[in-house]
């Protein structure tokens, strides 16, 4: 086939006449070594002794051999079922391919066929105005349902390499047929249907087979065969398929003629062409053959539903036409997904909610919200129930909201409570309490305390407490990111360049860590340490936990001292933060002095700026001196930030860091 460049008119040469009989597959074929059964011989003294196989002259009647006289009870009749068998399905093309060279908006390979791999540097279509005024209103990024589904680059929709023929599937020129006969005469040929929809077998003549159904192939070859022949048994098959031409016409993303296999469908050539454009349908894809609409398939069916029943395979020369895009709405909210779908003359909001998935689990499935453009300068909105959403025909332009209800917070005193204590208690376990209990009470049905119990280190651990720190902790660090981007990185006594992308590097990196990083809930009770008893004004809640530790007489000294460790209170001694520093060696060159701090075994934190160094010890304390920077720029305290919660694990103390 000859190639032109683009915009030339394209010319096809005449081609040669198609070899639709190979050569016999042996030579005991060519002579026709075995002959017809005597009596299938006086039945018809016109039968002709050739194998209708093979090219080979006649031979005499004579020649048939007693080995093959056990052949005389093989009949022609063919056999009911016919087997399926997967066959390979050419996606190269030929130049004697009727489809040559075509010519659209897509990317081609030289052969015609689509370059699938340069598809996958498409990008998906722009949206539409609808889209853009949609999220504009509803402050979402909705899409419309189907189009990532339908991006070439993501999904691979084409016919496998290797497909199992359907019976209904239509034989068309280009096509190979596989004929092998048994019994009386013997062979196989492999014949390619030609330019009239034929394929010529030797001592039979032309047999038409365009058109005919796959499961009819085989008695529509026996019935040719068995006009000159007796005593055989023929199977059948194809071998190989050849492309068909298609046209993808109206609003398509890439509209073009397009070379697919024969067992391709309506969907397969809409997904070559990247689907409907913004202003295409996806509830309407007409096929046209021969100037005749013979399908009309929603693509919501395949998409939605996961059916493809309605899906016909395409035919040479078949035109697919996508219309302009139908009535398009948003649904938001509580659905299972929220997008733009387009919905059809006559389908209800009930209708509507049905293609998004229904509501979720947590939705307020007792009503609905409609925004319509016809109620923009009136009502504005209105609430429907969801029982009479069925009698509320859908209009362009709507947007359908389902409230959320499981997920909304509820009042405490409504709520009953799951208290977990441990540690320091007669009778520690999980405790289901009724509404506003007391933690006194939770204290009193667990036994009460043990005489070691350290009430002063209690860890009181909330959700709601943790939910709280967590959202701060992460407004804090986005604070550090922003102050990073514009802190100065010149001049500022950081080394030089390649030293400072090292430092900005590992900065942001930690601050990545800090993002990780999982607030405890932890609540400073207000007792003194010399109480005995928790609060008794203080009422649970849901999923507390409230640990209380044994006493311990112990204080930990870390950080830049010479010897890091822990140390016995002293004996009823009031001694002070700085004493304990020295007995850890105190402090070295490179310490931090100003900004050591204490964290108190009530999760406190007392910094120098207000008296630490000075303050009595009390159990349980652990004191902390941090690495002096050359530089108090925010790397530094960023730097000096990572030490701290390496060591604590504490995210509040990196916000009190910063302050």
């Amino acid at each position: 086939m000859t190639h032109f460049p683009t915009g030339t008119q394209r010319q096809f040469a005449p081609s040669q006449r198609i070899r639709t009989a190979l050569t016999a597959t042996s030579a005991a074929l060519a002579l026709f070594a075995y002959s017809a059964p005597a009596w299938a011989q006086t039945i018809d003294q016109n039968t002709p002794s050739g194998s209708p196989l093979s090219p080979g002259t006649n031979t005499t009647q004579g020649q048939s051999s007693s080995s093959q006289s056990q052949n005389q009870n093989t009949t022609s009749t063919p056999t009911p079922s016919t087997v399926y068998e997967p066959i390979s399905v050419d996606r190269s093309g030929s130049s004697r391919d009727t489809v040559g060279t075509t010519q659209n908006s897509g990317v081609r390979t030289n052969d015609g066929l689509l370059d699938t791999e340069a598809m996958r540097l498409r990008q998906p279509v722009k949206p539409g105005e609808f889209e853009s005024w949609a999220r504009d209103v509803t402050g979402r990024n909705l899409k419309r349902f189907g189009s990532d589904l339908l991006l070439p680059g993501s999904r691979d929709f084409a016919t496998p390499a290797t497909s199992t023929i359907p019976p209904d599937y239509a034989l068309n020129v280009g096509d190979t047929v596989s004929i092998a006969l048994t019994g009386s005469m013997e062979g196989s040929v492999d014949a390619e249907i030609d330019r009239d929809g034929k394929i010529f077998l030797p001592n039979v003549g032309s047999v038409s087979l365009v058109g005919v159904r796959y499961r009819d192939l085989r008695d529509r070859i026996a019935a040719a065969i068995g006009r000159k022949y007796r005593g055989y048994d023929v199977s059948v098959s194809l071998t190989k398929l050849r492309g068909v031409r298609v046209y993808v016409t109206g609003f398509a993303a890439h509209p073009g003629a397009y070379s697919v296999n024969s067992l391709s469908t309506l969907v397969n050539a809409i997904l070559q062409a990247g689907g409907p454009a913004a202003g295409g349908s996806f509830r309407s894809a007409k096929l046209y053959r021969n100037g005749q609409e013979v399908a009309d398939f929603d693509l919501y069916q395949l998409l939605r539903d996961g059916d493809r029943s309605h899906d016909p395979l395409l035919q040479n020369e078949d035109v697919i036409f996508i219309p302009a895009v139908g009535r398009q709405v948003a649904v938001i909210g509580s659905v299972n997904e929220e997008a733009i779908y387009e919905v059809r003359q006559g389908e209800s909001l009930a209708d509507t909610l049905r293609i998004a998935g229904g509501p979720t689990n947590l939705a307020d499935d007792s009503r609905l919200i409609l925004y319509r453009l016809s109620d923009q300068d009136s009502v504005g909105s209105r609430q429907i129930e969801r029982t009479a959403a069925s009698n509320f025909a859908t209009e362009a332009g709507d947007i359908i909201q389902i409230l959320p209800q499981g997920s909304l917070a509820r009042p405490l005193e409504r709520q009953q409570a799951i208290v977990r204590i441990e540690g320091e208690v007669n009778k520690p376990g999980n405790y289901y309490v009724a509404p506003n209990t007391p933690l006194a009470e939770v204290v009193a049905m667990a036994g009460g305390l043990t005489p070691r119990a350290y009430v002063y280190g209690t860890r009181f651990s909330r959700e709601t407490v943790r939910a709280q720190q967590r959202r701060g902790f992460l407004d804090a660090v986005d604070q550090m990111e922003m102050a990073l981007a514009a802190a100065p990185l010149t001049g500022n006594g950081l080394g030089d360049q390649t030293q400072r992308q090292a430092q900005v590097a590992s900065a942001k990196a930690f601050l990545d860590q800090l993002r990780k990083k999982e607030p405890d809930g932890r609540l400073v009770l207000d007792v003194t340490p010399v109480d005995a008893a928790l609060p008794n004004n203080l009422l649970v809640e849901n999923n507390d936990r409230i640990v209380i530790p044994p006493r311990v007489e112990t204080v930990g000294v870390f950080g830049a001292v010479y010897r890091p460790a822990s140390f016995i209170v002293g004996n009823g001694k009031a001694i002070r933060v700085r004493d304990y520093v020295e007995q850890a060696g105190g402090v070295i060159r490179g310490a931090d002095r100003g900004n050591i701090f204490v964290v108190r075994a009530n999760g406190s934190v007392l910094t120098r700026k207000r008296g630490a160094m000075s303050a009595q010890v009390l159990p349980g304390d652990t004191i902390f001196v941090p690495i002096r920077t050359e530089n108090y720029s925010l790397l530094a305290k960023i730097r000096d930030i990572s030490q701290v919660v390496a060591q604590f694990g504490i995210a509040a103390l990196a916000i009190a860091a910063i302050n």
